[in-house]
């Protein structure tokens, strides 16, 4: 069984944002993937205005 939820980590607790159909003691197997913003985070630098038109840009919802 695969089950897809998104998680907080908290004071070293991960705790997902749903409840989860597990029994109490059961060990799983997570994999970590970080939203895309997160990764990209650093990469490049630009100046304020250039930023400002890149937002404005359509396609960002």
């Amino acid at each position: 069984m695969s089950i897809l939820s998104e998680a907080r980590y908290e004071n070293k607790i991960l705790k997902p944002s749903r409840e989860l159909p597990l029994r109490e003691g059961e060990s799983v197997m997570i994999k970590i993937k970080r939203p895309v913003v997160d990764q990209m985070y650093g990469l490049f630098s630009t100046d304020e205005k250039t930023a400002d038109a890149i937002i404005s840009m359509e396609g960002w919802d």
